[in-house]
């Protein structure tokens, strides 16, 4: 599958009548000029504006969305749609957000909408699962497609099939990684930390909080709690270390099952120090440590077969 920076490449490439092996040796000499303080991505964005080239007004596929672009024109599927949030303003007036995932054949992302008029054609329902939109003038935070009071959202007369519904992991380098980043690694396992308990409601998964005698979910009143698991780990690709941190699911795929069995854990724990695993997930910064670290969506074996492949070509 094309990724964002091999498809940018090629759109800079045709718009400057050059090739893309050209395009690709300015931007790793602009990296290189910069330290690798820049992604790729983002080294593209500058040479494309040195070249006199924007995308501000293109129709451009979400797989060619890039950080920071703004003036973003997008058609996509709607894929998914999480509750609508209420929170206050700095001003201390009320205000909503919601937040939903388009795709198209290229890829998909993560797209917020702010302003009122938007949110309320999801809660009218004009807006739903299923939906094909067209946006205008969005900008895009980090790997997030966003939405303000100058943007544009409505329902679209093209046919989208065949959309990209998997999470899209970029391939990186735990050295390389940024900030809002949907990151894919390989990477050992060198430090593994305690496991921390915590409640969740059974309907909405959401933390909850003891009151007095029962439990108590914000949107499901009283319910029988169910206890979870969260751990960190600490990854090493030779380039770089990171905190990873992985809730239940993904702690009883990296191989620690018996959580609550200290003799046990302490076994399991020792049989993945030092394994090599696949890491894919969001990056954060931790506020606590003023870090950055993966919170892992998957992980797998590495295919040593794949790896041979790779090194070959």
């Amino acid at each position: 599958m094309i990724g964002n920076y091999e498809r940018i490449i090629e759109k800079i490439a045709k718009a400057a009548n050059l090739t893309k092996e050209e395009i690709d040796s300015r931007i790793e000499a602009k990296r290189t000029k910069l330290s690798g303080l820049i992604s790729k991505e983002g080294a593209a964005q500058v040479v494309a504006a040195e070249l006199g080239i924007s995308f501000e007004h293109d129709k451009l596929k979400i797989g060619e969305l890039l950080p920071s672009m703004r003036k973003v024109n997008v058609i996509g599927k709607v894929i998914s749609i999480s509750p609508v949030r209420t929170f206050k303003t700095k001003k201390g007036d009320e205000s909503k957000v919601v937040n939903l995932f388009m795709a198209d054949d290229s890829s998909n992302i993560k797209t917020v909408l702010w302003d009122t008029n938007h949110v309320a054609l999801i809660e009218k329902g004009e807006i739903k699962e299923g939906s094909v939109i067209e946006i205008s003038n969005a900008a895009m935070r980090d790997n997030e497609l966003h939405l303000g009071n100058f943007s544009e959202i409505k329902i679209s007369n093209e046919n989208l099939e065949n959309v990209i519904t998997q999470k899209i992991f970029r391939e990186r380098k735990i050295s390389d990684f940024k900030k809002g980043e949907t990151v894919g690694t390989r990477a050992f396992v060198v430090q593994f930390f305690e496991p921390r308990f915590f409640n969740v409601c059974p309907q909405c998964n959401r933390k909850i909080e003891k009151e007095g005698d029962v439990f108590v979910c914000k949107t499901h009143e009283k319910v029988i709690p169910e206890k979870r698991a969260v751990a960190t780990i600490v990854l090493d690709d030779g380039t770089g270390t990171i905190r990873a941190v992985l809730f239940h699911e993904k702690l009883n795929n990296l191989g620690i099952t018996e959580l609550e069995n200290p003799e046990k854990l302490l076994e399991q724990k020792q049989s993945i120090l030092g394994k090599e695993m696949f890491f894919s997930g969001n990056i954060r910064n931790n506020a606590f440590f003023n870090n950055l670290e993966l919170v892992v969506d998957e992980l797998k074996e590495v295919d040593a077969d794949g790896v041979i492949k790779g090194l070959e070509k």
